[in-house]
């Protein structure tokens, strides 16, 4: 079969709205595992939190039960590479699976969405997968499940996948109505084990999600509600399930499931692109910026850019309600709303700005990334950020020059105005 390219903007005028044909939650919610027909599974997984704590062994077992035959893809890395996708793919076609079944946080998901591409298409290229809405119809050779561990990438539920070119440095989002899985498994058991830190991240991550989500110019009636209610709990649970609450950390991970379901719809916007952009670009100096704590620094100065635009700041005022901040007038809600998660991101431990951006994401006085080294890399940061896929359902289109002072804005932690 031949790959071909569809027209994304054709794709998004239909105002589709896709979803896992089937979404298993609740307490053993992995069980569901076991009602799985056919002959080959393929399982991807990343470093040894799912073994450790015993639900590798289950997926392997309940998928055995059923008389499958089941091959183990172990290690991906966090922020999976082109290699890594590249590798699985050949096992997967040595192997030929019918079930390919992804557990863990978002990188191993992600992984394995990209290696779902290539084994069907075994002719496609990475640069043919970054094609947005542009993958050839799927399911041909098997179907997908994706079991997450974490609470704030929602890929058990998506249509996106991101890919890093280390060589290049940058994050590649993969876009299309294809990759959504099959089935997604939230079972509240496997997001008990994530680290504090880990809680901080992926928490943030939803967040921005679902705001991003309902400010987005691809929002519709769908997506909002679902948007609007996961803020309405990431409000109630993020900082209980920081700080180990265990029905909060069970609530936080339906809350990023459901960001997860609006955002794949709505798409995203600038917070995303410059996340992508910035997330490995400063690798070579030891400063892996993680993307939950990158989403969580940029967001309140892309609020600030944003709510320029009329429309996008009543959206931004509809969520200051939703979360109940008050203020005399719509701009003095927007205020409140980006002082609400800047005092959200100390709560949780994590950097107002890059130039603080320190060892393990914590805050620090002198940061990873030096001030001369993030100039000098500005303009191509920015360059590729505003060609990032993210950025074209941004309510508020910024030039290279405005992305350039919006960055620095989010280097120094200066106000927008502009």
């Amino acid at each position: 079969m031949g790959y071909v390219k569809v027209d994304s903007s054709k794709r998004r005028q239909e105002m589709r709205f896709t979803l896992p044909r089937d979404i298993y939650h609740g307490e053993n919610a992995l069980e569901a595992l076991k009602t799985f027909e056919g002959k080959k599974a393929f399982v991807c997984v990343g470093g040894g939190s799912m073994k450790r704590f015993g639900f590798l062994d289950r997926v392997v077992q309940y998928l055995q039960e059923t008389g499958m035959e089941v091959k183990l893809f172990e290690g991906i890395e966090s922020d999976p590479s082109v290699d890594t996708v590249m590798k699985g793919a050949k096992e997967m076609l040595d192997f030929g699976p019918d079930w390919i079944v992804a557990i863990g946080g978002g990188s191993p998901i992600d992984a394995a969405k990209a290696m779902w591409i290539k084994y069907e298409y075994p002719e496609c290229s990475f640069e043919d997968m970054c094609k947005v809405f542009g993958i050839p119809t799927l399911r041909k050779k098997a179907k997908f499940c994706a079991i997450s561990s974490t609470s704030g990438t929602a890929t058990e539920v998506t249509a996106f996948s991101i890919i890093t070119d280390y060589e290049k440095g940058i994050k590649y989002p993969i876009a299309d109505f294809e990759i959504t899985p099959d089935v997604a498994i939230v079972d509240p058991a496997l997001a008990q084990t994530m680290p504090k830190k880990l809680v901080a991240h992926t928490g943030m991550d939803a967040l921005t999600h679902a705001i991003e989500a309902y400010v987005s110019t691809a929002n519709c009636d769908y997506t909002d509600p679902l948007a609007l209610h996961a803020i309405e709990m990431i409000r109630d649970d993020l900082v209980d399930s920081y700080n180990e609450d265990k029905e909060a950390r069970n609530a936080m991970h339906n809350a990023q499931c459901l960001a997860g379901m609006a955002f794949s719809n709505a798409l995203l916007g600038i917070v995303h692109s410059m996340a992508h952009k910035t997330g490995a670009v400063f690798g070579d100096l030891g400063a892996h910026i993680i993307h939950g704590a990158a989403n969580a620094m940029y967001l309140p100065k892309v609020i600030a850019f944003n709510a320029k635009d009329e429309t996008a700041k009543k959206r931004y005022v509809k969520i200051a309600d939703v979360i109940g901040l008050s203020g005399n007038n719509d701009d003095d809600k927007v205020k409140a709303l980006i002082a609400y998660l800047r005092g959200l991101n100390e709560k949780l431990n994590i950097p107002l700005c890059i130039k603080n951006y320190g060892a393990d994401s914590y805050p620090t006085e002198q940061g990873f990334v030096p001030e001369n080294v993030f100039l000098e890399r500005l303009h191509d940061i920015a360059v590729n950020a505003v060609g990032d896929a993210c950025t074209g359902s941004n309510p508020r289109q910024p030039s290279v020059e405005e992305m350039e002072k919006l960055l620095k804005c989010c280097y120094y932690d200066t106000e927008v105005d502009f």
